[in-house]
C-alpha cells in the first residue's frame, strides 16, 4: 500500500468510477478515426472485380466522350469511371454484378458511396459546383439561413427565458406556450409553414428561429433560476437597484447557461436544415442533397453530410471561444 501511494500525485482515492478523472485521450480518438475510415474502405471496395470488365466500360466511356467532343467541337474530357458507374455499367449487361460472383464487397457503391468516389464527388463539386450553384453559394445560402434563424431565436428567446425566471407573472403566462411548443418536432410543421409563409426563405427561417427558440428560452430561464441566492441578498445589501442586480449578478449568472443552449440550439437548427431547405430553395446543403438524391448521386449527399459537420463543430468550436472570452470564471470556482 506504501508503494501505491508514493505513485500517486493528487489527492484523489479512486480514479475508476470517478467521472472527473476520465479525460478524452488523442491516440485513442485518433484510433477511433481510422477506424471509422478503415470500415468504411473495407466495406465499400470492391476486391477482385474483373480487370477486364473495368477495361471494357472504361474504353466504351473513353470513346463516347470522343465522339461527344468532336460533335461539339471541343477538347476531350474524361475521367475513368467510379465505381458506381461501372457496377450500373455491369448490371446493365447483366455481368453477374447482382450475384457478386466475380467480387467481393459487402456495400454495394449503389447502396453507398466508396472513398475514392466520394472524394471525386467532393472535387467535382469545389470545382464546377452542383445545379448551377458553386459550392461556396450553397454552402453561404445555408449558413446565412442558420444565422438568421439562431439570431432571432436567440434576440426572441432570451428575454423571454429572463423574464420567466425573474417574474412569476411573466413564468405563468408563458409557461402554457413553452411548455406546448417546445415538444413539438420543427420537421413536423413544415408543410404548416410552407402553407403560412410561402415557399422559399420566407417558410425556411421561421422554420430554423422555430426550432432554436424554444431552447434559448429555457436555457435563459434556467440560468437566472440558478443564480446564488447568497450573491442576490449580498448585492440587495450593498444597496444595488433591480436594474444593478440584473447586470452584475443574474445575467453573468445566466451566461453559461445561455452558451449552452446556444450549443445545443446550433446543433438542432442544423440538423433541421436539410428539411427547411425543402420549402422551393434553389440554393444551400439541404438543397444540394435534396437534388442529389433525386439523381441518386450518393456521393454528392455524402459530402454534403461530411460538410454540413465540420461547419457544425467549426460554429461549436467558435461558441466555445466566445465563451471562454466573456465567461473567463466558468469552471474556475
Amino acid at each position: 500500500m506504501a508503494g501505491l501511494s508514493t505513485r500517486r500525485s493528487d489527492n484523489k482515492t479512486v480514479t475508476f468510477g470517478d467521472a472527473a478523472a476520465v479525460t478524452s485521450l488523442p491516440f485513442w480518438g485518433l484510433l477511433g478515426v481510422i477506424t471509422l475510415f478503415g470500415v468504411w474502405f473495407l466495406t465499400t471496395t470492391a476486391f477482385g472485380f474483373p480487370s477486364e470488365l473495368e477495361e471494357k466500360y472504361n474504353a466504351a466511356a473513353e470513346t463516347k466522350a470522343i465522339e461527344k467532343a468532336e460533335a461539339a467541337g471541343e477538347p476531350v474530357d474524361f475521367d475513368r469511371l467510379s465505381d458506381r458507374e461501372l457496377f450500373v455499367e455491369c448490371q446493365r449487361d447483366g455481368d453477374n454484378c447482382n450475384n457478386k460472383t466475380s467480387y467481393t464487397q459487402v456495400v454495394s457503391s449503389l447502396s453507398f458511396p466508396s472513398i475514392p468516389d466520394t472524394i471525386g464527388a467532393a472535387q467535382e463539386l469545389f470545382t464546377d459546383g452542383y445545379q448551377n450553384f458553386s459550392i461556396w453559394e450553397h454552402t453561404w445560402a445555408s449558413l446565412w439561413r442558420v444565422l438568421r434563424g439562431m439570431f432571432w431565436g436567440s434576440v426572441v428567446g432570451i428575454p423571454v427565458g429572463l423574464s420567466m425566471g425573474l417574474s412569476s407573472r411573466a413564468r405563468g403566462f408563458f409557461d402554457p406556450l413553452v411548455e406546448g411548443f417546445r415538444p413539438i418536432p420543427p420537421l413536423a410543421l413544415l408543410s404548416l409553414f410552407v402553407l403560412t409563409f410561402g415557399i422559399g426563405d420566407k417558410a425556411a427561417v421561421p422554420l430554423l428561429i422555430f426550432a432554436s427558440l424554444w431552447i434559448m428560452i429555457i436555457a435563459a430561464r434556467a440560468g437566472v433560476r440558478n443564480a446564488s441566492l447568497a450573491k442576490v441578498r449580498a448585492s440587495y445589501s450593498l444597496g444595488a437597484s433591480k436594474s444593478q442586480l440584473l447586470r452584475k449578478v443574474l445575467i453573468p449568472n445566466a451566461l453559461p447557461e445561455i452558451f449552452t443552449g446556444l450549443r445545443v440550439a446550433l446543433g438542432v437548427s442544423w440538423g433541421t436544415l436539410v428539411a427547411a431547405e425543402l420549402t422551393g430553395v434553389q440554393d444551400g446543403l439541404g438543397a444540394m442533397i435534396s437534388q442529389a438524391k433525386n439523381f441518386s448521386r450518393l456521393d454528392i449527399i455524402v459530402v454534403g453530410i461530411v460538410i454540413i459537420a465540420l461547419i457544425g463543430v467549426l460554429m461549436d468550436g467558435f461558441i466555445r471561444f466566445l465563451e471562454s472570452i466573456l465567461i473567463p470564471w466558468q469552471g474556475k470556482g
